[in-house]
């Protein structure tokens, strides 16, 4: 019996990945990298002073984010990207 916190995650291979990313719709992969990039510019800006140009900039990501979550969970639950996830 294993515990799936104690699993180590593996790289998938290039030709894998690439047949996963052919059976999913264009518009879901589209999502995916969007969410992921908006999760990298929220965790850029984090910190108790915050300028209000980076206040602007880290609420505008954080409407990127929920944009392409409401498209990844509309297609799958587990998929939405949080901005301190490692996934």
């Amino acid at each position: 019996m294993t515990a799936s916190h104690l699993l180590v995650p593996v790289p998938i291979p290039d030709r894998i990945a690439a047949l996963i990313g052919a059976c999913t719709p264009a518009h879901i992969l589209q999502a995916e990298f969007d969410a992921d990039c908006a999760a990298r510019e929220v965790r850029r800006f984090r910190g108790p002073r915050l300028g209000i140009e980076d206040q602007a900039d880290r609420e505008l990501a954080l409407s990127e984010l929920a944009r392409a979550n409401k498209v990844l969970a509309a297609h799958h639950p587990r998929l939405v990207v949080r901005p301190g996830s490692a996934w």
